[in-house]
């Protein structure tokens, strides 16, 4: 490589004729796979007015030529790294102006690789005026080799325990190194939208009024998503750069058998997050091909630095113009290789890798006669991705199946296997007014929460090996709501009983009435105590803060106690702590002075302790209430 970052590249040998051939043309047609190795313009050899032309796949998967001129050069437009401003006359381009998804189409000038169509200006351009990030920095980047022991990509699986081949430390040794997609919380905090804000604010590329040059958003093609699973997605991706777009056809692990077996300068570029009944693929274009590695886009999809995302060949369909912003359509024709770096000039994406991937199936039950009633789809394992595409996923499914304005009840019960830790059951439910609920209530959900969990502990490097779930509905509103409740004793004497009836109302029918007791202690004699009737679904068990992966997939199976109940609850006045994945739920003061480390600053979380009885019910329960009673001392 030359001092001006220029990179001369020599033809590999060819026979006579054809290396006349190209000599003729001035070896300005670049072949796929690097089979040519086109030379390079650097930046300070370009001037205004220069014409050359791009490469870009305007139907189909075959790259066509679009003329270029070029208007003017900014320095320093990212740091160390300039822009190189472009005209691009054509007639589909006079129409449509800047396209999503042209991000990555190589530009030549003078017969050589000048760079990228990568960046736009804002909404209503109204001519075909580009952005282009110069190939220096990108080639740089293509090159920059993976660390090593990087372990998404070692074989799709955690290494043993040991030395790898080489002999340096298997990454699972390790605990998960930071990463800029990562979730910055407690382990047992996981959310699916916080983390989302969290990865919007860390990459800061969403759209800012102040800069008119922005990239040209990679289109986000969606498939089998249904309309409000679309704003979910847009709510959670969006502020990334990734603009949804309905599109058809989806994708799957297979290829068309027409597809081209390898990419091509100025072919389609996927990134396949989600594929099969539902599917969801960033869609670009390839600038430069070398062997196995390719460099695409010009700018980052996320600038989440190396990472490991199943990569397709693009098939595009049609560019939609738009008065705002045009945007290509298409779908994945080959799935190959992986997303290996997402960097501030380019992505680049390796055919020998492989990225991990997990398969989701969700069954519909009790919804007779619906069109599908068993979907499949293989989520992209990532530590930010695979919560949110999950959510969207189910999310997607239930609007599809079971999206009826009438009262429903729904039941959904999931298994996530996780490598080296079994299987753990988890069970959302709610009853709905008038409809399920949609995306949004389900990226809340503890399939969702738990996907996030799992891929961010802080403890170990793992693979979520499946979820499995099955969607129950009843078409009736199995809900009973609390009207009230009386006091059948209001004074009682310390360590004896006492009882309310609860007034329980259903959507059709007469009121029904349930007497619970509970037994207060002595230790609250002479005090008043008040007693809280709540639904089981609403009280959150006592839990220790995790210290292992372990401890955090057992607390995702006790976020509640049993749903359809109602808990009988008051306060103690002695106190509860949780230490090192142990709860004690009654401790005197001494006992908890005595606990306090003296030379550590990890200390019990202490907690305000909770007497409970719980009571099975037939059906879920709405709203609560409380009593008050006064407990009197036992003399003795």
């Amino acid at each position: 490589m030359s001092n001006d970052g220029d990179v001369t590249r020599e033809l590999l040998p060819v026979g006579a004729v054809a290396f006349g051939l190209l000599a003729g043309l001035g070896f300005t047609i670049p072949l796929a796979r690097g089979d040519a190795k086109a030379r390079t313009i650097s930046v300070d050899e370009i001037k205004d007015g220069m014409k050359g032309y791009g490469l870009t796949v305007f139907k189909g998967t075959e790259p066509e030529r679009f003329d270029v001129e070029v208007v003017g050069v900014l320095r320093n437009f990212r740091p160390s790294q300039d822009l190189v401003l472009v005209k691009t006359p054509h007639p589909r381009l006079n129409v449509t102006k800047n396209v999503r998804g042209m991000s990555g189409s190589p530009i030549y000038l003078d017969g050589r690789l000048a760079g990228a169509y990568a960046y736009s200006w804002a909404a209503f351009q109204v001519e075909p005026v580009a952005g282009v990030t110069p190939i220096a920095p990108m080639l740089s980047e293509m090159r920059r080799p993976i660390p090593a022991g990087f372990w998404p990509l070692e074989g799709g699986a955690p290494l043993p325990k040991g030395a790898a081949k080489d002999g340096r430390r298997a990454e699972s040794d390790a605990k998960p190194a930071p990463s800029p997609l990562g979730f910055q919380g407690a382990p047992g905090s996981y959310d699916v939208e916080e983390h989302a804000k969290q990865v919007a604010a860390r990459m800061n590329v969403g759209t800012d009024p102040a800069r008119p040059v922005v990239p040209a958003s990679t289109p986000l093609m969606l498939a089998g998503m249904s309309d409000r699973s679309l704003g979910l997605v847009r709510k959670l991706f969006g502020p990334l750069g990734l603009e949804p777009v309905q599109a058809g056809a989806g994708g799957s692990a297979k290829a068309d058998a027409s597809a081209p077996l390898h990419y091509v300068d100025g072919g389609g570029l996927g990134i396949q997050m989600a594929r099969g009944d539902v599917s969801l693929m960033g869609l670009g274009t390839v600038t430069h091909v070398e062997g196995n590695v390719l460099c695409g886009f010009g700018h980052p999809m996320m600038e989440a630095g190396v990472i490991a995302l199943p990569a397709a060949i693009g098939r595009v369909h049609w560019i939609f113009a738009s008065d705002q912003h045009s945007s290509k359509i298409g779908e994945a024709a080959r799935p190959l290789g992986a997303l290996v770096q997402d960097r501030q000039s380019s992505v680049v994406v390796d055919e020998s890798k492989t990225a991990p991937v997990f398969p989701l199936s969700v069954e519909i039950r009790g919804a007779k006669g619906i069109p599908k009633d068993k979907w499949n789809v293989e989520i992209a394992e990532d530590r930010f991705m695979s919560g949110s595409l999950s959510a969207s996923v189910l999310g997607s499914v239930v609007d599809a199946s079971v999206n009826e304005r009438r009262d429903v009840t729904w039941r959904l019960t999931s298994k996530l296997r996780v490598k080296g830790h079994g299987t753990i059951e988890l069970e959302d439910f709610g009853v709905a007014t008038g409809g399920m609920p949609d995306a949004g209530d389900l990226s809340h959900s503890k399939i969702a929460r738990a996907i996030g969990e799992v891929l961010n502990n802080p403890w170990e490097n793992t693979h979520v090996e499946g979820v499995e779930a099955v969607l129950t509905v009843d078409y009736a509103r199995e809900l009973w709501r609390l009207r009230g409740m009386d006091l059948l004793d209001p004074v009682v004497d310390a360590g004896q009983t006492v009882r309310v009836r609860v007034h329980l109302v259903p959507f059709v029918g007469p009121e029904i009435t349930k007497v619970l007791e509970t037994k207060i202690p002595e230790e609250l004699a002479g005090k008043d105590v008040d007693v809280e009737v709540v639904p089981g679904y609403q009280v959150a068990p006592d839990l220790a803060a995790p210290q292992t992966l372990g401890e955090l997939l057992s607390n995702s199976t006790k976020q509640t106690v049993l749903p359809r109940s109602l808990v009988l609850q008051y306060r103690l006045r002695s106190a509860g702590v949780a230490y090192k994945g142990h709860v004690a739920e009654r401790l005197p003061p001494f006992a908890l002075d005595a606990l306090r480390p003296v030379s550590s600053d990890v200390a019990p979380e202490a907690f305000g302790a909770y007497a409970r009885t719980i009571v099975p019910t037939e059906r879920y329960v709405d709203g609560s209430d409380r009593v008050k009673v006064k407990v009197r001392s036992v003399l003795r």
